[in-house]
């Protein structure tokens, strides 16, 4: 599996101070593959990534090639804008360094999951979180081909995040208007993308929650992402921390069997199932224990259900109680959700009474 994020090299640092460049593993002086060990994989139960991001995540097969230049130029951009201290902690010193100047845009209306409080996220399959925003530039080129802007998801501080979340590509921007004076051009865009979350490589059990930021940003390369030792202070960073960000919350599931079927009016319906919900450490689903469940009836021709009574899952997130059966109709369990699982009610199991 190719690892793109160490095709152009590593950038250290942060935006407010200076930027350190290292040379990229796995590439020799005339910038052709080396053999390099693999890079480690995270560790379950790490509140972060097990390598920076800086280096890029291991995603399979990239949408573009990472010899594409507008490729490199979008990983050259992450790593100028979400340069942080963690980095040197998985790479090389510094050899130079250089501060990146403030560059003239300013962001507003950033929208992340079209406005939903939480994203539920499983424990294999990608999640793409869909975020829009506005961009107004002052006197910078936003039609550039390495003019670069998006969004990321952030948990913990902006500087020194303990985990970290973007997109595969940067997002898509429509010009809206340009104004021109004697003085200055003022470019307004409207924006939109992806937050691509991949869970086996990027979350672990203790990101759940409503711990996210947003952070709006854009660079503007200015013709350094084509060159083996781009000089920082002709790159232009600009970047709003802090932003409203949903909960990411990890995936449930509930099940529901109720027997025997048909059942003897007035006879005991004994009704079984499990609360289960996605474990970023194992990449497994694993039992929801101590939660309160809500047993459910609907009677044949309703499409209301009713709560019958409250059960509490075992310590393995198992379920079981047992009702009179009167009426023809669908048993079902119902529970509500936490602040780190979503709400999820089982699909009815109907049983008939004789």
């Amino acid at each position: 599996m190719s690892t793109p994020g160490h095709e152009r090299g590593l950038l250290t640092g942060d935006l407010a101070g200076s930027l350190s460049w290292t040379s990229p593993p796995g590439l020799g002086p005339d910038r052709t593959h080396q053999p390099r060990p693999d890079r480690p994989a995270r560790q379950p139960g790490r509140s972060g990534p097990a390598v920076s991001r800086l280096a890029a995540r291991p995603r399979g097969a990239p949408s573009r090639s990472p010899r594409d230049p507008a490729h490199q130029d979008w990983l050259l951009a992450q790593q100028v804008k979400a340069a942080h201290p963690a980095a040197a902690k998985a790479f090389a010193a510094p050899s130079v360094t250089a501060t990146p100047y403030p560059l003239a845009v300013t962001f507003s209306a950033v929208k992340v999951n079209s406005g939903k409080a939480a994203v539920p996220v499983g424990t294999t399959a990608t999640v793409h979180v869909p975020y829009s925003f506005t961009l107004t530039a002052t006197d910078t080129d936003v039609t550039a081909a390495d003019f670069l802007t998006g969004v990321d998801l952030y948990r913990g501080s902006a500087t020194t995040p303990a985990n970290d979340l973007y997109g595969d590509n940067p997002a898509t921007c429509s010009i809206t208007s340009s104004t021109s004076s004697s003085t200055s051009v003022i470019t307004t865009e409207t924006c939109k993308g992806t937050v691509d979350i991949y869970p086996q490589d990027e979350l672990a059990t203790v990101d759940a929650g409503a711990k996210w930021h947003t952070v709006a940003w854009a660079v503007a390369l200015n013709g350094q992402g084509s060159v083996s030792n781009p000089d920082m202070s002709k790159v232009g960073v600009a970047q709003q921390t802090g932003l409203a960000a949903p909960a990411l919350q990890r995936a449930s599931r509930l099940t529901v069997n109720a027997s025997p079927e048909p059942v003897v009016k007035g006879k005991t319906v004994t009704i079984v199932g499990s609360l289960t919900r996605a474990n970023w450490d194992t990449s497994k689903y694993a039992g929801y224990s101590t939660q309160p469940v809500k047993l459910q009836f609907r009677k044949k021709g309703s499409s209301t259900y009713t709560t019958l009574k409250t059960v509490t899952t075992s310590s393995s997130g198992s379920l079981k109680t047992t009702y009179k059966a009167s009426v023809d109709g669908y048993w079902r369990y119902s529970f509500a959700g936490t602040s780190t699982t979503p709400a999820v009610s089982a699909a009815g199991d109907y049983v008939d009474v004789k």
